[in-house]
């Protein structure tokens, strides 16, 4: 039986907390940031909690991580 390889997108885009829980960054933080008001570019900021109906499909992407 082969090794079940990581899908390498996913594991740079997403991180795992010790819980199991499953953070990932805000959209429409790229580029254009100078248009977005100031208010907006600090609520983009840090990462969020991916809901569990989400992290299930990554668990597949993700076969090593820990995802619950």
């Amino acid at each position: 039986m082969p090794k079940m390889k990581t899908n390498r997108f996913a594991a740079k885009k997403f991180r795992v907390t010790a819980s199991g829980r499953v953070k990932r960054a805000r959209a429409n933080t790229g580029h254009n940031t100078g248009k977005k008001s100031r208010k907006l570019t600090r609520q983009l900021k840090g990462r969020v909690v991916l809901d569990k109906t989400n992290s299930y499909a990554l668990k597949k992407l993700l076969p090593n991580a820990g995802i619950k």
